[in-house]
């Protein structure tokens, strides 16, 4: 494959640079996009075995200020290819792959225009059929046929639709809501006794006050960047970003809500804030979701990426739970699961740390909007069978004494070979440090365990799925056990002087 398509790949989704800035040049650019839409029909002509004018397909964006135009290319392109073209304006990813099934769509396929939390300057695409979202694998073929193939037009030209494809997913998750809190007397408007924020960050998802949490009668003054603005003025959507849960924390207390919500750009990642100002993502939002299904599915293995921490292990196991860490990445996790329900083993939810939540009876979908239904019915039912909080079913969850992440990027061409390299030799490193052993049972990088004397916990070095860069993750038991274990590590890694090692020496 070329490097120009390679550039543009980015494992289950292709994003690239779309305008010009001090930091990229374009990378992803209108010719390309105009073979990208004719390569997924094609594509979807061969998965389907259907004529292309016998195709149905659905487009929707994020709030990109090139998501318009983008999407006025893959309609013209689709169209002049004879299938009927859905345009779903403003969306979120989920809502999407839910034009996949609601039976008043049900497109054969569907794109999401978006970059998910980078910045502005990025956009790219999500693909989805009925099955779920694209591979790597299908991400491959669709770009080996972006590159070598020829699609000719046709004479007639499909048609275009024009969908409110938010109001009918909006309508879904109001009837989950519903019928999840199933408050006799409030029948209609169970959330008419709460106060609830939340911050969309200029994303997609404002949608969630005034076409769900308002219809259910939720208060939601204090609510905050609502509006789609894709120059994302105020913070970047991402919930992972201490910026943006400050922002939601701020406003949870100012306003004196009952909970916080945030979305990413795009809604398949959330993040909540408690009535106390807590943050609960990562390893709490994983906590609690694990604690709802498991409640509700007993014995139900939990599939998490591989930097959750110990104590998250022993909260999953305590509730009669099994905890299986798996690879970073949304689709690894989502993959594992699915096969394990394919071995007749229950698996009824897998997250990545990011908030890439995905539960088995929303389709093994990755679903910001969904994931915060499933905690807005609990608190909900809750307060109204005891006078409960979301955070008592949490009160139990070891939260390490120390828990940093580091990002070093890696300044060489071949950052992939390079930072093997990094990791091959870091085996050895590790045979030689009194007290550390390297952990058996792992899917990713090097992880490594420290007895008590020599850290007290654990540390995980991997390559970026995405990004020419190596993320460090260290937890400990002990106070001080974080800075027992860099100064051992930065003199291993200063023998590669393409790692750029100012992240973590700066925060020492």
């Amino acid at each position: 494959m070329d490097s120009k398509w390679e550039n543009v790949k980015n494992s289950t989704d292709i994003r690239g640079v779309v305008i010009k800035n001090s930091e990229r040049d374009v990378n992803l650019i209108d010719s390309m996009i105009s073979s990208i839409a004719k390569a997924f029909v094609l594509l979807l002509s061969r998965k389907k075995n259907r004529d292309l004018s016998k195709l149905k397909i659905s487009i929707g964006m994020d709030s990109r200020i090139t998501s318009e135009s983008i999407k006025e290319i893959l309609i013209s392109e689709i169209k002049k290819l004879g299938c009927t073209v859905m345009d779903c304006g403003l969306c979120s990813t989920p809502a999407m792959f839910m034009s996949t099934i609601f039976e008043n769509y049900k497109s054969d396929g569907a794109i999401e225009i978006t970059a998910s939390h980078l910045p502005y300057y990025y956009n790219g695409f999500k693909f989805f059929t009925n099955k779920g979202g694209f591979d790597k694998e299908d991400i491959n073929e669709l770009l080996d046929i972006a590159q070598n193939e020829k699609v000719c037009t046709v004479q007639k030209l499909g048609a275009i639709i024009k969908c409110d494809l938010m109001k009918d997913y909006s309508n879904f998750l109001i009837n989950k809501i519903i019928d999840g809190i199933d408050d006799k007397e409030h029948r209609l408007k169970p959330l008419e006794n709460f106060k609830i924020v939340v911050d969309a960050g200029n994303g997609a998802g404002g949608f969630f006050v005034e076409k769900v949490l308002n219809q259910l009668g939720a208060d939601t003054n204090g609510s905050q960047f609502i509006e789609p603005d894709g120059t994302f003025p105020n913070h970047i959507p991402n919930p992972e970003k201490k910026e943006a849960m400050d922002s939601l924390k701020k406003a949870v207390l100012e306003n004196k809500a009952d909970i916080g919500i945030i979305f990413d750009t795009d809604v398949d990642r959330a993040a909540i804030v408690d009535s106390y100002g807590r943050e609960i993502n990562r390893n709490l939002l994983i906590a609690l979701t694990s604690a709802i299904v498991l409640e509700e599915h007993p014995g139900s293995i939990i599939v998490t990426d591989s930097v959750t921490s110990n104590g998250l292990k022993k909260f999953i196991e305590k509730r009669g739970g099994i905890h299986h860490r798996f690879k970073r990445g949304y689709r690894n996790v989502i993959n594992e699961a699915i096969k394990f329900n394919n071995e007749s083993r229950e698996c009824h939810f897998a997250i990545e740390t990011s908030g890439h939540a995905a539960l088995k009876e929303n389709y093994f979908l990755d679903d910001g909007a969904y994931l915060v239904c499933k905690i807005l019915i609990k608190m909900a039912r809750l307060k109204n069978d005891s006078n409960g909080k979301l955070s008592d079913l949490i009160s139990d969850l070891d939260s390490p004494c120390e828990s940093k992440e580091y990002r070093m990027k890696i300044k060489f061409n071949d950052f992939k070979e390079y930072g093997s390299n990094i990791l091959d030799n870091l085996k050895d490193y590790v045979k030689s440090i009194n007290g550390w052993g390297i952990e058996p049972e792992n899917y990713e990088g090097i992880k490594v365990n420290c007895n008590k004397e020599n850290g007290d916990g654990w540390f995980l070095l991997r390559l970026s799925l995405h990004e020419a860069v190596m993320p460090l993750n260290i937890e400990s038991d002990s106070q001080g056990g974080v800075e027992f274990i860099v100064p051992k590590l930065i003199k291993y890694l200063m023998k590669y002087d393409k790692l750029d090692l100012s992240s973590i020496i700066d925060r020492q």
